[in-house]
This record gives structure tokens, sequence and C-alpha cells, in this order.
């Protein structure tokens, strides 16, 4: 079976990997701590999969405008912008995730340690101010469980913090189709005051028609130490889309026709999207003693969205009927309690972390006609109305062990029980009270093990459970038309392995390999999608296979490569419905590659090439249609300076170098089979930042 020949193939080389590398010279790379698992630890000695991003690949030669910029050298993770914000960032962790068509699902989501994926796992990264970022740190495989409900993987977004003299930065950039980002910085310390206050705003015309965007981001982070052993740190921030069209998806002969254009529908009802949120958490950090320590984290928000969907006027006339516009005012908060014990016990380093979380959302979803009389597209009767709440109880406990110098063990356990309850206030007519409530609950536990065979080869595998709830997105319609949340949906359960190396090599710098193994029981899929609304159901079981490969290496001073290269096999173990056994599963590429090149001196003459390949993608269970798979090249460069106390950076960037017609993201199951949303064809960003140390 291909399969099985191409994972004996692995494990050949993973067995001969350390032969290979015993005779090469080692290099000492500067130290990177990463928080993914809780433990303050170099990446290199976490048995997972662990990915960092800094600020300088966030940033250098990029627009800083989606976080699928810089995602492209992890692998394992698919990030695919839709040129439409009136949804977000397609993001799929190796499979997990990769059916959403709204939000980001599947991947839990993190953004200066306050959660940016609900309790009931409904996550969206539109808030974040990419020129205040510090780095982004990606776990992948098994440990991801540790952080409760829809972890197939986790994200977790860091600002910069306050340091060193004040400093104030404005840049400004813009290209193609009307893009253009302002943005402005101001950061510093003074004692112990840390603070960093950032602000950006984005419009752009859109690369296809009705795609049209404005957004205004906010960040401010600060911190203070009162002595050595304790710390705060607060941040807020705030998000403004008052204008997001939403150009929808469009059928092959649309998109081969003209892949700027939209579907009839998408004007006829204005599809569009209208966000404001505002959040806030304050983190306190305390020192005990040399061997304890505390943290607690407040956070609270609030999420107003309202949506126009091309929902036909027809359907709209049975009193059952939502409408076409959706209205959602959400109030979301949470805690998490940890206490951290670092020390040794027989004489082995020990590190325990236990911990208790809790978080809150309380929803109040209306639904209205989107007409009124002839006129389509307009805010029309009131069809829904009902409150809506989720909330999640987990406790948590992590412990890592060094039982020799070359073994050490991790594991953890987590419990979730998340509830969700729905009280509705629409009952006119035939129209029913649909009143309910649903609780799922889950222990899991992970365990892994990392065995050094030289102090530049690890060796590592893991293994776990997870779970996965349906979003309130995914509960909000039940098929067949019937009213009311579609309690009869189950949660996901999965059994994940992986096994992998880590090596640093002199001359070819840092290398990772891992193959993994993931079932899922219940797997949730799309069952219908039409007009912007889904509804969803359970299949049997699913497999996820892959392997991952990625490389970071050196080639001279201020000269360094980048690859990362994914191989996943991703099915229906079982059949349902009309759906056969072993059908791949839609919204995910079997390949994919990324390969960089760059030049980056701290000043004078930068630049970077980078070329991504992704195979195709089947657009629906049934495996009928696929988006074509294709690769793109693009190039950037720019130029660095300081004079006495300014900096001034410029870049100019081109993308789809070869003018290549493609489809960037695809709608799993779309009713109309309108399942495709085209990528741009060749375009250009120009940008210039200054910053002045007082």
């Amino acid at each position: 079976m291909k399969i099985q020949k191409t994972f004996a193939l692995s494990a050949l080389s993973l067995a001969l990997l350390p032969l290979w590398a015993g005779a090469q010279t080692s290099t000492q790379l500067a130290p990177v701590v990463v928080t993914a698992t809780r433990i303050d630890t170099p990446p290199f000695d976490v048995p997972a999969s662990i990915d960092l991003i800094g600020s300088d690949s966030i940033r250098n030669g990029r627009a800083q405008v989606n976080l699928s910029e810089s995602l492209g050298p992890v692998p394992g993770l698919l990030a695919r912008d839709r040129q439409n914000y009136a949804q977000d960032v397609q993001i799929s962790v190796r499979g997990f995730g990769a059916r959403a068509s709204f939000g980001i699902r599947g991947v839990r989501l993190y953004v200066d340690g306050i959660p940016a994926t609900l309790p009931d796992g409904q996550g969206q990264i539109t808030n974040v101010d990419l020129g205040s970022a510090d780095r982004i740190e990606v776990l992948r495989g098994p440990f991801s469980a540790l952080y409760g409900n829809s972890s197939g993987g986790v994200i977790q977004v860091f600002s910069e913090e306050g340091s060193g003299a004040p400093t104030l930065s404005f840049g400004v950039s813009g290209g193609s189709d009307g893009a253009l980002r302002l943005s402005a910085k101001v950061a510093g310390a003074a004692g112990g005051f840390g603070y960093v206050a950032s602000t950006s705003r984005f419009t752009s015309d859109g690369y296809r028609e009705h795609s049209a965007v404005e957004r205004t981001l906010g960040n401010v982070k600060l911190t203070l130490a009162p002595d050595n052993d304790s710390k705060f740190t607060l941040v807020a921030n705030s998000l403004s889309l008052p204008k997001a069209q939403d150009p929808l998806g469009l059928t092959r002969a649309q998109f081969e026709a003209d892949p700027r254009s939209v579907d009839p529908v998408a004007n006829n009802f204005d599809t569009r999207k209208t966000v404001d949120q505002l959040q806030g958490g304050l983190i306190y950090e305390r020192r005990l003693d040399a061997s304890n320590s505390l943290r607690a984290l407040v956070y609270s928000g609030h999420r107003s969205t309202e949506q126009f969907q091309a929902i036909p006027v027809g359907p709209q006339a049975n009193p059952l009927h939502p409408g076409g516009v959706i209205s959602l005012a959400r109030n979301y908060s949470g805690t998490d309690l940890r206490w951290t014990f670092k020390n040794t016990v027989a004489e082995m380093p020990v590190s325990l972390v236990a911990g208790l979380a809790y978080d809150t959302l309380a929803e109040h979803r209306i639904g209205y006609q989107n007409f009124v009389g002839g006129t389509l597209g307009v805010e029309g009767a009131l069809r829904r109305d009902e409150n809506n709440d989720v909330s999640n109880f987990d406790q948590y406990l992590q412990a890592a062990l060094q039982l020799t110098p070359a073994l050490s063990v991790n594991a953890g356990l987590r419990h979730s029980r998340v509830k969700f309850a729905s009280t509705d206030h629409y009952i006119v007519g035939t129209n029913p009270d649909d009143s309910g409530s649903t609780a799922f609950a889950a222990t899991l536990p992970v365990v892994g093990v990392l065995y050094a065979l030289s102090p530049e080869l690890h060796l590592y595998a893991t293994a776990g459970q997870g779970f996965e709830t349906p979003t309130l997105n995914e509960l909000a319609y039940r098929p067949g038309g019937a009213t009311g949340l579609n309690f009869a949906l189950q949660s996901a359960r999965s059994n994940s392995v992986e096994a992998g190396v880590k090596a640093r090599l002199a001359e070819l710098g840092e290398l990772t390999a891992a193959v993994f193994e993931t079932h899922t029981r219940n797997e949730i899929v799309t069952q219908t999608n039409v007009g912007g609304r889904a509804t969803f159901q359970n299949a049997g079981a699913t497999r996820r296979t892959g392997i991952e490969l990625g490389a970071s290496a050196p080639l001279a001073e201020n000269l360094r490569a980048q690859a990362a290269v994914t191989w996943l096999d991703a099915r229906y173990s079982e059949g349902f419905g009309t759906v056969a056994a072993d059908n791949k599963i839609p919204g995910i590429a079997a390949q994919s590659v990324f390969l960089g090149l760059n030049w980056a001196p701290a000043q004078g003459l930068r630049g970077g090439v980078e070329g991504r390949y992704l195979s195709k993608v089947y657009v629906n269970d049934a495996n009928t249609d696929a988006a074509s798979g294709y690769f793109i090249a693009s190039a950037n460069i720019g130029y660095g300076m300081r004079m006495g106390a300014w900096e001034l950076n410029g870049f100019t960037r081109v993308d789809n170098l070869f003018n290549r017609r493609y489809i960037g993201s695809v709608i799993v199951n779309e009713g109309n089979s309108r399942f495709f949303e085209p990528a741009p064809g060749r375009t250009w960003t120009a940008g210039i930042s200054a910053a002045y140390t007082f």
C-alpha cells in the first residue's frame, strides 16, 4: 500500500539519520525558549512539533495585513488568504480546520495569552496588529490537546514588550487593487514599566468585484515589574471592520470565464459583513520561591457582527425560516489560574504545571429577512431571536521529568466540560420554542518521550487524545429547514501518534522530520452550504496520515534558506450517506512545499525569493471536483539604514511573479457548486517606514 511504503521509507530515513549526523560537526545556535507546552523550554528539547516565527520574518518585505503572509515556512500548516475580508484567513493544521467556511475552527488561537478561540471552539485572528507582533508559536500534534476543545493545533501570537528608550515609528504601504495600509507605533520602557501601543488602518478595493474592505486595528501592551519576583501585563486591542464586502465563491464555469467576477446574487443582496470588537486582559505572574510560581489571567471582550447573506427571497416565505441577515452580539470572558513547580527530585530535574481554566460566551443571535418589499440587501422583518450561552471548565496537569541526561518524559492530562444552552425568544405562529441545552466532556491524556542521541540530535515519540465540539455557528441551523439549534451534533474524538527527529548540523542548520497518524470518530463535516449558510453532520471515522519536513540553514552571513514539505493523506475510513469509504476529506491538500531564500543584514540592501507549491484540493465529500494544484513564486527587495536617531526602511514586493491563474481557497460542499475562491494574478506591494528614538 502506498501509505505503508511511504512510512517505511520515512522510518528508514529516521533510523539512518543518527549514523549520518554523528560524523557532522555541531553548531551552537542562539537558544530560543517557547511557551507552547506551558513549560518554558527550547523547542529543540520538547517531544513535539513546534515552530517559531520571529518579528523579522513577520514584517520584513511583507504587507503585514494577513497572518497567512508569514506562516508558509511551517510544515503541516496551511494558511490561505481568501481575498475575502468578510470571512477570515483559512487555517488548517494537519487537516484540522480545513472545512471552516467562516472564521477558524479546529485550531486553538491565542493572542498574548488571551484566547482568540471561544469556548465553543470557534476562533478568529483578525484582531492581531502584525506591526507590533514579536513572534508566532505554532504547536502541532498530540500535545495540542492539552489546550482542550478543538485543539487540532495551537497558534499563539505574542506582541512586543516595551524596552529601551522611547521610540516612535510610522509607515505606509500600498499596492495592487487600491491596497493601502497606514501604521503607527510607540514603544519604550522606564524602570520596571514598559509600553507598546500600535495602530493600523487597511483599505482595499479587492481583487475581485464586490470585495472592498476597510479595517482599523489597535493594540496596547503594558508591563509592570514592581520587584524582581512579580510582573503585571495588561493587554487591550480593538478591531473595527465597518466595510467588508463578501464576493462569495464562483462555479468552475464562472472562474474560467472571469476569476475577478462575482455571482450576481452577491451584488443583488449586497452580501457583506461589519464587525466591531474590543477586548482586554490582565496577567499577573508571581515567583513565590526558587521552586514555585503562580500565574493568573483574567480577560473580557465584546464582539458585534452583522452579516448579509445571499438567501433567496422565496425560501424566506416559510414561517420557520430564520432570514438572510445575521446579527450577533457576543460577550466573552474567562480566567486561567496556573501553578508551576521547578526543582530537582531524586536528583532528576522536574517541572510541574497545574491549572484551572473557565471561559464563558454569551451570544444574542437575531435573524432578519434580507429584503423589504422589492428592495434586496436591507434589514427586513424579524425572523429569529435567541440567547445562546456556552461555558467550559477545564482542569489540567502537565509534567516534565529528566530521567537521565539523555532521556526526558513529558506528560499531561486535561479534563474539559463544555456546556451549551439556548433560550428561544422568537415563538411566533407555527415557529415553536426551540430552547434546549447539551454538554460535552472529555479527559485527554498525552505522553511524550525525547531521547538525545547527542546534543545535536534528538529523537522523540508522542501519543495523545483530543476532542472537538461543534461550534455555535455549526449548531445554528438544523438540516431540512427545521428551526432551532442542531443539538443532534456530537463531539468528535481523536487518537494521535507522532514520531520525529530534530537535528542541528553545522553544514545544514536546523532540520526537523515528523511522521504522524490521527484517527477521529464522529468527524464533524459540512452537510449543506448554500448562500453563505452551512449545516453540519457527524460522519463516521476518518484517518489523517502524514510526513512533515522542515529546514532552516544559514548559507552565509545574513543569508538563510528555509524549506517546509508536507505530505498528508486525509480520508474517510468509513462511508456515510452517499459518501464512499476511502474518499479524501475535502479542503485538504495532499502535498505542500515552501522554499525560501532571504538576504537580511541589519542594514543595507535586503531581499528574498519564495516559492510555494500546493497539490489539488477536493471541494466536496463526493470528490467529484477539485481545485487544481499550483506553484507560485514571489520576490522582494528592500533597504534599511540608520541616520542618527532615525531608522529608515523601504521595500518592494511582487507576488505571483509568473502571473499564474489559480484557485487560492475553496468553500467545502457549497450547495450551488460555487466552491472556488480565486487568488490574484501578479500583484505588487511597496512600503516605507521610519522610526525615531528619543
